[in-house]
């Protein structure tokens, strides 16, 4: 194989030979060469919130005067490439690398560079120009907020109120059919479908609430805050004037952080942030797991609805079907979950002035918001397509001798226990039996007795 072709690049610490091609320089080869833990690169949700960023770092210098207009305007268009995801093939760091994203903040530097050089014909230098009035330590951070909140609005939101009012829908065409509810995975008094469909459509509308809740601090930027909050080499104002060409290019309202000491030395909204996303993850595998039981069977199961069917279940047992989409859910529930822990106790390693577990928060925090929302997206035909298997419904009903619960106030207690444990001794409807020991007429227990009229 003919040895690949490179060309010497200089940094502070000398010579390094890079890719002859690569649009990268010295500094990223470095980091390419040093970390090589896995095949993890940050997502493309990152690396266009790196791009805005750095675009709109190029707008403010311009507008302060630290950048004359020909390199600002360069280093911005360039910076939109990035953005626009046109080389996300030179972003080819390791996700675990320096704890700040020093590494991928000098990637995208050194990146834009060259593109902004061999745009405009001008000698643009990745630190003095792209990272004119930054620090890798408020950029990662800002990214970090950037990123996470467009991904949330863009991809998540939509995901859940699509989700939630398609279950609504579905929920609305349910309420003739009556089941057995159960606690502890035991019979208990009847529900409707509609009010168990129901109770999933708010845990999802409430989760919604939670994220929305969770913005107001996304919106607010490290950005300014340079080396350790200071804002040494920063001009006055370049932290206004930034958040307001970043929201000019996101129509996001940004603004600078209260307290950039605050800002780059915890990542308090990040893990907040990844916390709601756990609770969803609670909520999404809470609704999986009950169509997984309601779904089960169907003969030996409970069988109450039929899931649709989708492919194969087994390589082995013909016209078996498994609840696939449910399973897949549970996964990405599972997965989040996880991702909260790693995000928690990256959390804690805000040393003094600075978090240096910036790009693994990044990378897990993103994550669990892309597979979310496709989890949303996963479970919302499954809800609309599910068949109401309505005579298991009523031949489990009336055989569930909780219903004697509604003749508590009329037999008292312990006489409805025993009648209720003589019918499921006896295998014999709760109306038969207390026909018998109650005291009470047909026409009362029927009246007292009817499973529709004890959902509420």
């Amino acid at each position: 194989m003919a040895e690949m072709r490179t060309r010497t690049e200089h940094d502070s610490m000398g010579p390094v030979a890079v890719p002859e091609n690569a649009l990268w320089g010295a500094q990223t080869q470095r980091a390419i060469d040093n970390f090589q833990f896995s095949e993890l690169r940050f997502p493309r949700a990152f690396l266009r919130a790196l791009g805005l960023v750095k675009a709109s770092a190029a707008h403010a210098n311009r507008e302060l005067g630290v950048l004359g207009a020909p390199v600002a305007d360069a280093v911005a268009a360039a910076a939109e490439r990035v953005a626009a995801g046109e080389v996300d093939d030179a972003f080819a760091v390791d996700v675990f690398q320096t704890g700040s994203g020093t590494s991928t903040n000098m990637n995208a530097n050194e990146v834009i560079a060259r593109l902004a050089s061999d745009a405009s014909g001008q000698t643009v230098h990745p630190n003095d120009h792209v990272n004119a009035s930054q620090s890798s330590n408020d950029v990662i951070p800002t990214t970090i907020h950037v990123a996470a909140l467009l991904a949330v609005e863009e991809a998540l939101l939509p995901a859940l109120t699509s989700l939630g009012q398609g279950i609504r829908t579905r929920a609305g065409t349910l309420a003739e059919h009556v089941k057995t509810g159960r606690t502890h995975l035991m019979d208990a008094m009847p529900v409707r479908l509609d009010q168990e469909a129901g109770a999933w459509a708010t845990q999802i509308e409430l989760s919604a609430e939670r994220l929305r809740a969770t913005l107001p601090r996304l919106c607010e930027l490290a950005q300014g805050g340079t080396a350790v909050g200071s804002g040494v080499n920063a001009p006055e104002g370049f932290a206004k004037a930034f958040c307001e060409a970043l929201s000019e290019r996101t129509g996001q309202s940004f603004t600078p952080a209260r307290d950039t000491f605050a800002a780059l030395a915890c990542q308090d909204t990040a893990v907040e942030l990844s916390g709601q996303l756990r609770a969803l993850a609670v909520a999404q595998m809470k609704i999986a797991n009950d169509l997984r039981w309601m779904n089960s069977g169907p003969l030996a199961g409970l069988g109450e609805i039929a899931l649709p069917a989708i492919q194969p279940g087994s390589s082995i047992m013909p016209g078996k079907v498994n609840p696939v989409l449910p399973e897949a859910v549970c996964m990405v529930a599972a997965q989040v979950m996880g991702n909260d822990v790693t995000v928690g106790v990256a959390g804690q390693s805000g040393s003094f002035q600075l978090n240096v577990m910036l790009p693994v928060i990044a990378y897990n925090l993103l994550q669990s918001i892309a597979l979310q929302a496709a989890a949303c997206e996963a479970l919302e035909p499954v809800i609309a397509g599910f068949e109401v298997r309505a005579e298991t419904l009523v031949r489990a009903l009336e055989r569930n001798p909780i219903l004697v619960t509604a003749l508590n106030r009329e037999i008292g207690y312990d006489k409805g226990a025993a009648i209720a444990k003589r019918a499921y001794a006896e295998g014999r409807n709760v109306l038969d039996v207390a026909l018998e020991d109650s005291g009470l007429s047909e026409e009362r227990l029927r009246e007292l007795l009817d499973p529709r009229g004890l959902t509420g």
